[in-house]
């Protein structure tokens, strides 16, 4: 399926459906909400046909109380994650959590107490600090480098804080967002070295796994060095950013450890997480199984989406487009040609259009935008000329 033809037949109008991304701008943008949204990560497409109809098959039965997780909805999974990312999972690694954000606050309390320090690498997700600060752990904040337009990890920095502060818990996203990094083994395999000389316990937040672009790979954290750091590390992801389902609040929690996972399975009990949406598991299965086409698809608008967007900005030779390794979500700096102070009005008011701003991220995200390719090419090519007039006047 070429880009038109999926664009055709999966772009639907959200506006007055009560999408967040496009009936809830009003609280982040100064009651705005006639802007063109490009923020919130979800997107503006169908998710695959067989998906919809597993949906419907399990309405139509009229009964919607407590379901258990079908036997073959870890088993859709297992198989893709072995399939897509030669990742031999286990299903009594896997826990169920509604979403990975919930899922961060559950492995934070589980195995840590409050006071412990939690390493985090900025500009990064924040619901990563917000986890943190919420749950009354202290947050310790290890920056990115910008090394010439691609971010590196401060290695140094890293231990010398895990060290300073006693850290027990790091939290890493890969595929990064907002940076959109792909992280090489090599890099996953320096940072897991120091945790494991320091005994931190490792987070990987992987929802964008499935998101990835040209010669970049996804290593997920279980694969490092043949599994040599499996014992210390807890896996979060999701259907969810890959297939747009994040509404059917549906993730995986996913530990080989026994400990960890006594941990986890206690703390789970305590929150009272027993059964998940019974759509959703129907849902990620039939995703897992029959969406390999529609994904396919999908990455060749975001890929188009992010060409057409960096050509026009282009123009301005002010603006520093990133390269999207991987996520759907690209981060653009405008710091040599807007001031910090302008860069709200500039974006919101003259341009008319919703983003996530840099410094949502982390300190050092100030003066970047984060912009949503998940939408269609008509759409980009209008926002990326609605940027770049606003901007160059």
């Amino acid at each position: 399926m070429d880009t038109q033809e999926f664009v055709k037949k999966y772009s639907i109008v959200r506006k007055n459906t009560d999408s967040v991304k496009w009936d809830g701008m009003e609280n982040s943008f100064d009651g705005n909400t006639s802007l063109i949204p490009m923020w919130v990560a979800d997107a503006d497409f169908k998710c695959p046909e067989e998906v919809v109809q597993a949906v419907e098959k399990f309405a139509a039965l009229g009964v919607y109380g407590y379901t258990l997780a079908p036997k073959t909805y870890k088993q859709a999974f297992i198989e893709w994650e072995k399939e897509q990312h030669h990742f031999d999972c286990k299903e009594e690694w896997i826990r169920f959590v509604p979403g990975v954000v919930s899922g961060l606050y559950i492995t934070i309390k589980a195995l840590t107490h409050p006071g412990d320090a939690v390493i985090i690498q900025t500009p990064v997700y924040y619901p990563f600090a917000d986890s943190v600060k919420n749950t009354n752990r202290k947050l310790i904040i290890s920056e990115l480098v910008d090394n010439n337009g691609k971010y590196e990890m401060n290695l140094d920095d890293f231990e010398q804080k895990i060290i300073e502060n006693e850290v027990k818990l790091y939290i890493l996203c890969s595929p990064h967002n907002p940076v959109a990094r792909v992280w090489s083994e090599e890099e996953l395999s320096a940072v897991f070295k120091i945790c494991q000389r320091h005994n931190v316990i490792i987070v990987a937040d992987e929802i964008h796994q499935d998101l990835v672009f040209g010669d970049h790979k996804h290593t997920t954290a279980f694969n490092v060095e043949q599994g040599n750091y499996i014992d210390s590390i807890v896996m979060l992801t999701a259907a969810s950013k890959t297939f747009n389902i994040a509404g059917l609040q549906n993730s995986f929690l996913v530990t080989a450890s026994i400990e960890l996972g006594e941990k986890i399975d206690d703390e789970l009990k305590y929150d009272a997480l027993v059964f998940g949406n019974p759509f959703g598991y129907r849902a990620a299965e039939a995703a897992y199984r029959h969406g390999h086409d529609w994904l396919k698809a999908f990455l060749k608008v975001i890929e188009e989406n992010y060409q057409t967007l960096k050509m026009i900005l282009s123009q301005n030779a002010g603006i520093h487009v990133y390269p999207l390794e991987g996520t759907y979500l690209c981060w653009v700096d405008l710091r040599d040609c807007v001031t910090t102070d302008d860069i709200h009005h500039i974006v919101q008011d003259i341009a008319g259009i919703a983003v996530d701003y840099g410094e949502w991220f982390g300190d050092n995200g100030m003066g970047f935008i984060r912009i949503n390719l998940a939408t269609t090419p008509e759409r980009v090519n209008d926002v990326a000329n609605r940027l770049l007039k606003a901007v160059s006047s």
